[in-house]
Formats: C-alpha cells, sequence, structure tokens
C-alpha cells in the first residue's frame, strides 16, 4: 500500500483530475469518485492546483524559497551556517509532488478531450491550447530547476487504467522537453490567432478561465512572451542559437500577428477580485516573514541606495530601530555578527505592504519588465543597438510602475509612505552613470546593464526567474560566504533529485542517477 501511495504522490501517476479543495468540488469533480466530467470542469481544476506556485504561499516561500533560490541570488539575508547551499529535502520534495500532481491533472483533462467526439474535441479546443501553454510555464521552471524529469510518460495512471507497472515513468532530456514546448507554443501561436471559437464555448471559458478571464488577445500575448522567455533561455547555445534568434525576430518584428506582454495593463496574472477565495494571497505575509526569510539582500539593497532607484521605498523599508537608514547584513561577516544584527531589529526588510501583507498581491506569470529586458538583450546580440536601448528603458520604466502599482492595490498601510514616483525622477534614474545605456563602454557592459536591471526587478517575487537568468548571464557577480565544513561550499547548479524517486522509480532513476549532483549544470547554463 505505501508503494502505492508514493507513486501517487510522486511520479505524478494519481488519478486526481478534479480540483480535491472542498469550496470546489461540487462544480469541480474528482473523476476518480464519480462517472461524469467535462473539459471545462477539469481545466479549472487544472489550473487552481497549482495556484501556489503563482499566488505567493507558505508553502512555497518559507519551505522552498527562503533557503534555496532567494539565498542563492541573494534576494535576502540571512544567517550563514553550515549546509546552507544544499537545499532540503523537504523543498526539494514538496516542489517535485506538487508539480506532479498539477502534471496528473493536465493528463486527465487530455483523457477526458481525447474520450470527445471530433466536433466537440474541435469546439473545446480553445481549452487544450491555453492548458498547454499554463503547463509549459510551470514546467520549464521544474526542468530550470532539476534537468531531466519524467515528462512525456508521467501522469499516465488513470490513461493506463490503473496498470501500476504501466506507469512509472521514464527521463525525458531537458533540451528535447524544450523542443516539445518550444514547438507546440509556435503552433499555438498561428492557431489560436485564426481559430473559429464556437460562441457558447467561449462563454463558458470566459467562466471558467481564473487567468486571463477568456480574453484571447491576452492569451496570445501570454503564448509569445512565454515563447521569448523560454528562446532567450537557450539562446547561447549552438543546438537552439539559430531557432532562438529566427523565432524572436519573428515574434517582435510581426506584433499584429503575434504580440507580446508590453506594459503592465498587460501583465499575466491571476489577479485578486475577492479576499477570502482560493484565488487570493493570504500566506504571504508568514511564508516571506517568519524566520526573518523578508530580510534584505545587501547587494540588492546597495545598488538602488547607490544609484537613487526610484523603485527602493516600494520594495524595501528600513527596520524598525534604524531610524530611517536601510542597513543590511553583509553576507560575509561571522554567523554571530550577522545574528546580531539581525536580533537588533534594525536590517531593512522587504516591503510589507507593498508585498507580504498587500492580500490584493497578484499571481504573476509573465510581466513586461521581464520581455523587454529579452527583447533588449535579443537587439544587442544582434547589433541594433537603439532598439536594445528602447526596451532596456521601457523594461525599467514599466518595472519602476510596476512595484508602484502593486503599492497602489495593497489594503494594508504598516509600512512607511514611499516616494513620490516622477517621470522626472525615472530619467534622471535612467542618465545615471551606473545606470545609463549610452555611458556603457561596450557590449559586454551593456549586458550587464540589462542582467542587473532583471535581478532588480525579479527580486523575491519572481525568483525562479532570477536564479535561471543568474545562472545562464552569470551576472550580476554575487559574492558568497564558503562552506568549508560542506563539500558543496557555494550555491549549486541545480537541485537534486527527490529520494522517493530512487527509491520508488528506481529503474527509469538510474538513467539520470549519474548526473544527479549539485555541480552539474543545466544544458542551457554557460
Amino acid at each position: 500500500m505505501k508503494n502505492k501511495i508514493v507513486l501517487l504522490t510522486l511520479v505524478a501517476l494519481s488519478s486526481l483530475a478534479g480540483c480535491e479543495y472542498s469550496e470546489f468540488e461540487e462544480n469541480y469533480t474528482d473523476p476518480s469518485k464519480v462517472s461524469e466530467t467535462s473539459v471545462e470542469k477539469q481545466f479549472t481544476g487544472f489550473i487552481i492546483a497549482n495556484r501556489n506556485y503563482v499566488l505567493p504561499s507558505y508553502a512555497n516561500y518559507f519551505i522552498n524559497l527562503r533557503i534555496t533560490l532567494n539565498r542563492y541570488t541573494q534576494a535576502i539575508g540571512w544567517v550563514n551556517g553550515e549546509n546552507q547551499y544544499v537545499p532540503g529535502s523537504a523543498a526539494v520534495e514538496n516542489r517535485w509532488n506538487d508539480y506532479y500532481q498539477f502534471l496528473a491533472q493536465y493528463r486527465e483533462l487530455e483523457k477526458v478531450y481525447e474520450g470527445l467526439s471530433d466536433q466537440n474535441k474541435e469546439d473545446n479546443r480553445l481549452f487544450m491550447i491555453t492548458a498547454a501553454t499554463y503547463l509549459y510555464d510551470h514546467t520549464q521552471k521544474i526542468v530550470d530547476l532539476h534537468g531531466a524529469i519524467p515528462f512525456s510518460d508521467a501522469g499516465m495512471l488513470s490513461t493506463n487504467g490503473g496498470d501500476y507497472g504501466e506507469s512509472y515513468p521514464v527521463y525525458d532530456e531537458p533540451d528535447a522537453i524544450y523542443t516539445k514546448m518550444l514547438d507546440d507554443l509556435a503552433g499555438f501561436a498561428d492557431e489560436l490567432r485564426t481559430l473559429e471559437i464556437n460562441p457558447g464555448i467561449l462563454i463558458g471559458f470566459e467562466s471558467q478561465d481564473l487567468i486571463n478571464r477568456g480574453d484571447i488577445d491576452m492569451w496570445l500575448k501570454y503564448i509569445n512572451s512565454l515563447r521569448i522567455r523560454m528562446l532567450t533561455r537557450v539562446s547561447d547555445i549552438p543546438a537552439f542559437s539559430d531557432r532562438a534568434a529566427t523565432e524572436i525576430n519573428s515574434i517582435l518584428s510581426n506584433p499584429a500577428n503575434y504580440p507580446i506582454v508590453s506594459t503592465n495593463d498587460e501583465n499575466i496574472t491571476f489577479r485578486i477580485h475577492e479576499l477570502g477565495t482560493l484565488i487570493a494571497s493570504n500566506s504571504f505575509q508568514s511564508g516571506l516573514e517568519d524566520w526573518e526569510g523578508n530580510i534584505a539582500g545587501k547587494a540588492i539593497v546597495d545598488h538602488m541606495l547607490n544609484n537613487d532607484d526610484p523603485r527602493l521605498t516600494y520594495v524595501f523599508e528600513p527596520g524598525e530601530e534604524a531610524e530611517g537608514e536601510f542597513l543590511t547584513v553583509d553576507p560575509l561577516l561571522n554567523s554571530s555578527i550577522q545574528n546580531e544584527l539581525i536580533g537588533s531589529n534594525t536590517m531593512t526588510i522587504y516591503n510589507r505592504t507593498t508585498l507580504s501583507r498587500n492580500q490584493y498581491f497578484p499571481g504573476m506569470l509573465i510581466n513586461a519588465s521581464q520581455i523587454h529586458f529579452m527583447a533588449s538583450e535579443y537587439y544587442l546580440k544582434e547589433g541594433q543597438d537603439a532598439q536594445a536601448k528602447e526596451h532596456y528603458e521601457s523594461g525599467v520604466r514599466e518595472s519602476i510602475h510596476y512595484y508602484e502599482m502593486l503599492r497602489g492595490m495593497s489594503n494594508n498601510l504598516i509600512s512607511p509612505e514611499p516616494m513620490p514616483i516622477t517621470e522626472a525622477g525615472i530619467d534622471t534614474y535612467l542618465a545615471d552613470a551606473d545606470i545609463s545605456w549610452d555611458a556603457a563602454a561596450g557590449d559586454m557592459e551593456k549586458m550587464r546593464l540589462i542582467a542587473e536591471q532583471k535581478w532588480l526587478h525579479f527580486n523575491v517575487v519572481q525568483p525562479n526567474e532570477n536564479w535561471a537568468e543568474l545562472r545562464r548571464i552569470e551576472m550580476p557577480d554575487l559574492v558568497f560566504w564558503e562552506d568549508q565544513s560542506n563539500q558543496q561550499s557555494l550555491p549549486p547548479s541545480r537541485w537534486i533529485y527527490p529520494g522517493s524517486e530512487e527509491t520508488y522509480n528506481t529503474e527509469n532513476y538510474q538513467q539520470v542517477q549519474a548526473e544527479d549532483n549539485l555541480n552539474r549544470t543545466l544544458f542551457w547554463d554557460n
């Protein structure tokens, strides 16, 4: 019995398909308990199943991110200790299990869809395009944590009629998964743009779509922006470089057919419409703040202070006993001194009104700044300096207004009033010698500007993107305390696999076991 339970939860073979939360039991039922379901119900159950990795949650922030990604990017400050660069087993197991339960629900959606008539398949094609897009968004994150993962054969227990022996999934190579996702997304970008949608289906889609509320144009922006994110991630390796350049150019040069997210009004998010529902940011406070998980990183605060960054008082606030000064913990100090500093209640923290206590904080999927910064990188590589500068500066402007917007939507006023933002102030910031595009000496220095602005923008809000881009670009250059007590003396290059894989998916795990170490770089990490 224990083996079966672990197989269900750890290897994505659960027969769950509808949402398992009580609030959804009536409308989004579990097919393991009832004889009938529908594409519409499965679609929403699938989306809601992954909500804790879109909306900031206690489980993700406290268990997963506090001791891993947020440290690896120095988005936060912490007290150094032994074994600190080895991802905790709870974090690894937790993230792995939740992804595969999410994937299992997608497989059940596929199963329901495959049982439809040809006409009903055609009518419901909209649900499958958008569901796959959302799945690929989060699959990229898991691939970027681990490398090879079970994917093409994972989550098939229900499809395989409950046959456990046939349902242990093999590992797909990460470049093959990227290829599959990029191929499909390119097809979706054209198919959805020309898809004839049954008006009755569209009405149902509008009510079931928790992401874009049935807005097809927004889904097209999501698809094309996600393509840019994936293509940028692999753009530096020979096997993908030509494809990345060609497809990014095709998207950016043809906005009529391939629209992207370019302003904060177009950000792809879970928007909070009503407090007290499943779509809410109720546990962000405990997730980020517990055990000093919201202590600001020294490098990021210093960068903002040194350059009069307009975002400073929106993203951070001084410690209660700091008398208004933005004081930080040096990551290279002795741990006893770090403990004393943090205990003094003078250290800068992430702004509670803007972030952790903002119950209207949206679940972020894709936003304008990150797309502008990636477009800037593309144009820089192509030698198109004017367009690279335009997107760089647009990315900075959208980021500043993004944090202003977040503060403005908050229902909490615990943090100090921030400094007003003006366009003149943004212009002054962009003209600063350390920020100015025109003042940068050469392409490498301009790439540093892009990388630093991504890092400032992502901070603790988009930790997966932050760590992936930091590994890929290797900028900004952060200095870490070395843990001499452990073989893993510095932040890792990837997460290892959970122990359950070796125990219960033994035969398939053996194909990746030789590469299952923390310092094995991912295929896109040069």
